[in-house]
This record gives structure tokens, sequence and C-alpha cells, in this order.
């Protein structure tokens, strides 16, 4: 399969004092957003150290025994492996994970024994919020509008964290550690390792995406390629399990509340308006009657 390097932007152009410079950067965000769906950012504010920190944790954290990472009241009782739904191998996913809302992460009583983790959880996602949005603000602005709206929606009460391990398969190279599939936020951070394994669809081909481990990477999800009115786009992407070697890797997903309305930024819209508390009810639904994601296909107009 092609490997291909994802648009690699250096953010400390969003601070220079030079006019042109910081124009630079965000048209290049802007550009990648609407190009590849997906970039790759350097210069991005968060800490190398805080990102090793991050990762030794989260190590520590999977190895935990089954019983253990399964107990109910841990990161929220958030623990999943696979995805129940799945009704044969092309709708499973080979990878366990914790997806925690950023509203718990900061409750003691939700971690257990492993103590440790809480703070530097805690720093991380600070961290990448701010980053978020930073890039959110950048993409609102660049189509004309004030980034008021999307700060003040996507908070530490609706935003969410994700911690992924994908284990060894040694069953077949063709699983899937994460079935296709579109993001249903506004943008995701994913730090991951060097193993690689992450792949998008690109002119209508799967191609494999180069790790590089001194970049995070962005992506666009579907709620602003809603907003957006097509200009951003929201790309179908998918892990791939490793045969030999395990990978881990960190998501932030930066959402609104579930009352929040979703239009287009200009009219005649593509899509229909809609809260993403319905948007997220949509999806379920069709999970569990056809066993995969349909998104925003179900609201054009």
């Amino acid at each position: 399969m092609e490997a291909l390097e994802l648009p690699l932007i250096d953010l400390n152009g969003l601070k220079s004092e030079d006019e042109r410079e910081k124009t630079r950067c965000e048209d290049a965000i802007a550009k990648a957003s609407s190009e590849w769906g997906f970039f790759q950012v350097v210069n991005h504010g968060v800490s190398l150290e805080l990102l090793g920190k991050m990762r030794r944790e989260q190590m520590k954290l999977f190895k935990a025994p089954f019983e253990i990472k399964a107990t109910c009241g841990l990161l929220n009782n958030s623990y999943r492996w696979g995805n129940s739904t799945a009704t044969c191998p092309k709708q499973f996913s080979w990878s366990e994970a914790f997806h925690i809302p950023l509203t718990k992460i900061s409750e003691a009583t939700c971690y257990g024994e492993f103590t440790t983790l809480r703070e530097v959880m805690m720093e991380y996602a600070t961290s990448m919020q701010d980053l978020a949005k930073s890039l959110a603000g950048v993409l609102v602005r660049k189509l004309g509008h004030k980034d008021s709206e999307i700060r003040e929606n996507c908070n530490e009460s609706t935003c969410f964290l994700r911690l992924n391990h994908y284990p060894a398969c040694e069953i077949s190279q063709e699983i899937f550690g994460l079935v296709p599939h579109t993001d249903s936020d506004f943008l995701t951070i994913l730090d991951q390792d060097e193993v690689g394994g992450l792949q998008l669809m690109k002119d209508f081909k799967w191609v494999a995406v180069k790790p590089n481990h001194n970049a995070l990477i962005v992506n666009i999800g579907d709620l602003f390629q809603a907003w957006s009115n097509d200009v951003y786009k929201s790309v179908e992407h998918k892990v791939m399990a490793n045969g030999k070697k395990e990978r881990f890797s960190i998501a932030y997903f930066l959402c609104p509340s579930y009352d929040s309305l979703i239009g287009s930024c200009k009219e005649p819209s593509v899509y229909k308006k809609f809260t993403f508390g319905e948007y997220r009810y949509q999806i379920q639904q069709d999970v569990k009657l056809i066993g995969h994601k349909v998104g925003l296909s179900r609201f054009l107009l």
C-alpha cells in the first residue's frame, strides 16, 4: 500500500509577530483541512515530556489484568474491548480503549490503584483542549466567522479523551484495529506511537500514514464538515492491526454539548440543521440496526 506523509504544519507561525507568516500558517491549516481532512503539527505547545509521561501511564494501565480494567468505576466505567455490535469480522475492531468524558478525569475515585495517572491526564487534557480550540478558531475565522461560539460550546464539560491499545494480532493482517469510520466531533487530535497502522481515504483509495513521533495528527470531524458546508472534509479512516507489534494512541475529541445546534456557516446549506444529540442518536441507531455508522448523509437536504 502507498504510504504518505500528511501535510506538516509548524504552529510557531500562529504566534509570529509577522502577519504574513501568521497568515501563511492559517492558510496551510485551512488548505489541509479542505484537501486532506488530516494534517500533522509540530511546535504545538504540548511538551514532549508530558506526552512521554502520558504514554507511560497509558501503557501501565493497559498492561493490567482484564478483570482490573473492566472493574466498575475505573475511569468512569469506560473500558471497552472490541465492539459488541459486530456481527461479522469486517465490523470488529481488534482493540481496547477507555473513552473518558473530561468531566470525570479530575475525580480521584475514578482511578482505583492507578493514582499517578490522574495528575498527568488532567495536565494532558488541558494542553489538548487549548490546542484544539486554537486550531478550531483558525478554521472558523478562515471562513469569515467569529470563533466564540465553538469556544463557548466545546469545553471540559463536553469533550472526551480516548486511550487506545491495539494488541498484536497474529490471526490475520486483514483484521481491523479500528473499523473504517469518520469522527463525529468538530476535530480530533491524535498522539500515536511509531508502530503505524493508521490509514485514510485519499483520492478514492486507502493510503497508509507514515508515523512521525515528533508530530501530533489533527483530523476534521463530521460537525466541521457540516458547519463549513463541505469546505472542510471529514475523511474516512481506519487502523489495521499489526501481526507482531502492539500499538498505542490517545485521541482528544473536540465536541459541543448535546443540545448544540449545528447549522451551516453560509447558505444555501448542504445539510439540514441538527443538534449534536440528534446526530449521536442517529449514529447509535444505525450501528444497532445495520452494524455501521452512516453519518452526514442522513442529514442531507
